[in-house]
């Protein structure tokens, strides 16, 4: 993949300083704001900017320092390594929040990884009825919980899809070992985080159980 050293550098640097990034927002830092000098407004892929933005989001999904999932406010977050056994410890708790009102799609797949540990969203079974039990969005049902790790992948037709796979599957892939924590010092530690970035930025981001309580 051709490099775009200044904005990845640019995007790496500001994730070591705050320890996560967002994709796009119109406020906390982002790869959209620091690719193109300024937030972008609605969807950045038709802006000039946008394949510089894409080439450095995927460099960023690529480096062995970074972790993406859907941490703030339910969008792409690129998450420093530094915060990933917090990030581990959230995910793998189990709490309330995550089970609280689960699909039963949701459940199912939960099912499924727990004796696969990976499937992908082609895989899901599904009956074309209502869409939100469609295999996509009980996919994004889980990533804001917490209760995956997904990737984008592309399907044998060439379409998109997502691979989604245990916590333990995906450290053990990663060759993952951190420091352990509880999960209430997990959420205390990503509290604080984000916490300091939205009064530094005016902004009001949220973690996954912060907007399951609301």
């Amino acid at each position: 993949m051709e490099q775009d050293s200044s904005g990845l550098g640019r995007a790496l640097e500001n994730l070591r300083r705050y320890g996560v990034l967002l994709e796009s927002d119109p406020l906390l830092p982002s790869v959209v704001s620091l690719v193109a000098g300024e937030p972008i407004r609605g969807s950045w892929w038709g802006h000039p900017c946008g394949e510089a933005v894409f080439r450095v989001t995927r460099q960023l999904a690529d480096h062995p320092d970074v972790l993406v999932t859907k941490l703030i406010s339910g969008k792409v977050t690129y998450v420093h390594r530094r915060l990933w056994p917090a990030l581990l410890a959230a995910g793998t708790a189990q709490d309330a929040w995550q089970r609280r009102s689960l699909s039963l799609e949701a459940r199912s797949v939960l099912d499924m990884l727990s004796r696969t540990g990976e499937l992908r969203t082609a895989d899901i079974p599904w009956t074309g009825g209502n869409k939100k039990s469609a295999p996509g969005e009980t996919a994004r049902e889980l990533e804001r919980r917490l209760l995956v790790h997904s990737e984008e992948v592309h399907t044998s037709t060439g379409a998109h899809g997502k691979r989604l796979e245990t916590w333990e599957l995906w450290a053990k892939r990663a060759g993952f070992v951190g420091e352990k924590t509880t999960p209430e010092r997990a959420k205390e530690e990503l509290e604080q985080a984000l916490e300091g970035l939205n009064r530094r930025f005016g902004a009001n981001g949220r973690l996954p159980w912060n907007m399951a309580s609301r």
